[in-house]
């Protein structure tokens, strides 16, 4: 079942979407047209009902005919989605007992590889997705907002940054950017070898 990339922090100086970066647990989701969303991961292990994080696969089924029409119109032979599963009080993977939601953050389409971002704002738009904050180059202003927290619309944690590729057999170019003080209470709370892991 295919993993979601680690993403890099080393800042590419080209024009990007910036999208919220959400504070929970990757989840990731094999769909077929026929058998439909059939297998469910989490970032690292296969997951069931049973599990800690199966809350999920009820909060995802819940999207199956919107999920079905949204990869139907991109004409999806297969598809692997990728999900954010989080609550008002998750952190760094934590989650305690409230209400969570699952939020769509990536998309990887059979033979043709992780979508695009401006695509991925256009095809999946009636599926609760990340929000996209902000388009242009990483310039200072840009930085120093995400890293003090101040970037309209922005969660705790930060964003995820990435680049439309310029031909399709190019991944797409992503990087990471945090807020400084979700660094720091992540510094407090952990351990120093979690720490780096979760960074």
């Amino acid at each position: 079942m295919k993993q979601y990339p680690s993403i890099p922090r080393d800042i590419v100086n080209t024009p990007i979407y910036a999208f919220d970066k959400l504070d929970g647990s990757n989840i990731r989701v094999e769909w077929h047209p026929k058998k439909g969303l059939h297998k469910f991961g989490s970032r690292t292990q296969l997951i069931d009902m049973t599990s800690p994080l199966g809350e999920a696969i009820t909060l995802i089924n819940e999207q199956t005919d919107t999920i079905f029409a949204a990869l139907k119109d991109q004409r999806a032979e297969e598809a692997t989605l990728f999900f954010e599963f989080y609550g008002s009080t998750s952190f760094a993977g934590t989650h305690y007992v409230e209400p969570h939601q699952v939020t769509l953050i990536d998309v990887s389409i059979h033979k043709k590889g992780f979508v695009n971002p401006n695509d991925f704002v256009k095809w999946f738009k009636a599926i609760p997705s990340a929000k996209m904050l902000y388009y242009g180059n990483p310039n200072s202003h840009f930085l120093e907002a995400v890293k003090t927290g101040t970037l309209e619309g922005m969660t705790f944690e930060g964003v995820v940054c990435k680049a439309t590729r310029s031909k399709p057999s190019h991944p797409v170019t992503s990087f990471k950017v945090k807020n400084q003080a979700w660094i720091d209470r992540l510094r407090a709370t952990v351990s120093a070898e979690d720490f780096e892991r979760l960074l």
